[in-house]
């Protein structure tokens, strides 16, 4: 049996959502008779629980144990934490110090991606196409005047915590009585804060990830959230979320498909990321296309569109993941024991 750890909850902003990944996760191998997969959520001091409410830590010898000593030999992990610490990739570079292979990106891609604007200077490095932005680094005076004179060129604008996803510590902003208390409440959750230019825009969406050594980019879908608000937390993953989603986005032309399959690949290549990642687009009514974000760790609650356009492609998820873990972990051979 190849024995995997699966990890959620992580204690942070992201926790509950994380949650909901794990359900998704642990009930795709459910069916896989070679995996015996043992769920721990993670709280924000980073101690491991059970659903039995053992309380468990990782060792260098690639076990994990309980407070009575009972352990249990890990050989892959999957680190379902949206936020940190799984995106961020510091439980990345525990696993990488303990040899034990995990689904996702390594730590440096992952850090990468989870800074918005180290995120968009790469992108810049790379030629593609992002949303015009600054950012700050304080709340000094010049800084704020940076801020302000972005609003009144661009006359609508993003308010952006650099170190946060799921839309977490974004605010749009198209007042100036409004900016000053967006970016203070921004850098309350990060120490450095993006502003960029607020878009009329489709928002599309790619998954990318790596099947039987290949790598997909699949076709693009579309969310549409209501016209009176963008994608925040809660139309991302309420009930009551007014979004839509769609899994094929409708309309649009072989050159910008090709600009973005070809745009999706490369970033991911780049960023050196592994397994998957959903990359997202905006597309103005000009015809303009700008990459907007990096996710090498993105939703799978019901809601979430990575599985569904993977499964659009042609893909199983289950298939997929197990066929990760088997390879990853190649002495176990995939058979049961």
């Amino acid at each position: 049996m190849i024995n995997t750890l699966l990890i959620c909850g992580g204690g942070g902003s992201e926790h509950q959502v994380s949650l909901r990944t794990a359900d998704f996760i642990e009930d795709q191998l459910a069916k896989a008779d070679d995996i015996a997969l043992k769920r721990v959520e993670m709280d924000s001091s980073g101690c491991l629980t059970d659903k039995q409410g053992r309380v468990y830590h990782i060792f260098y010898d690639r076990k994990i144990r309980d407070e009575n000593d009972n352990a249990w030999d890990v050989d892959y992990v999957i680190p379902a934490i949206h936020g940190y610490p799984g995106e961020t990739g510091d439980l990345q570079s525990q696993l990488e110090m303990f040899g034990i292979p995990y689904f996702g990106s390594a730590p440096e891609a992952s850090k990468t991606c989870f800074n918005k604007i180290k995120t968009k200077m790469w992108l810049s490095a790379l030629g593609i196409d992002n949303t015009p932005y600054l950012f700050l680094h304080s709340l000094e005076e010049k800084e704020l005047e940076k801020a302000h004179a972005a609003l009144e060129k661009w006359e609508a604008i993003f308010v952006k915590a650099s170190n946060q996803g799921s839309s977490v510590g974004c605010f749009k902003v198209t007042r100036k009585e409004e900016l000053a208390a967006a970016i203070e409440k921004a850098f309350t959750l990060s120490p450095y804060v993006l502003i960029e230019k607020a878009l009329v825009a489709r928002e599309l969406e790619v998954a990318v990830y790596t099947f039987e050594e290949e790598l997909i980019a699949t076709l693009p879908g579309e969310v549409r959230a209501p016209s009176d608000t963008f994608y925040t937390y809660k139309e991302k993953y309420a009930a009551a979320s007014r979004a839509e989603t769609f899994i094929e986005a409708e309309g649009l032309n072989e050159e910008q498909l090709a600009w973005i399959h070809e745009v999706s690949v490369r970033a991911f290549k780049a960023l050196k990321l592994k397994d998957l990642s959903r990359i997202d687009f905006f597309l103005t009514e000009q015809g303009e296309l700008y990459l907007n974000e990096v996710n090498t760790f993105p939703g799978m609650t019901p809601k979430s569109m990575f599985p569904k356009m993977m499964e659009n492609h042609g893909h199983n998820f289950a298939e997929y993941l197990t066929g990760l873990i088997r390879t990853a972990v190649p002495e176990k051979n995939g058979k049961p024991q």
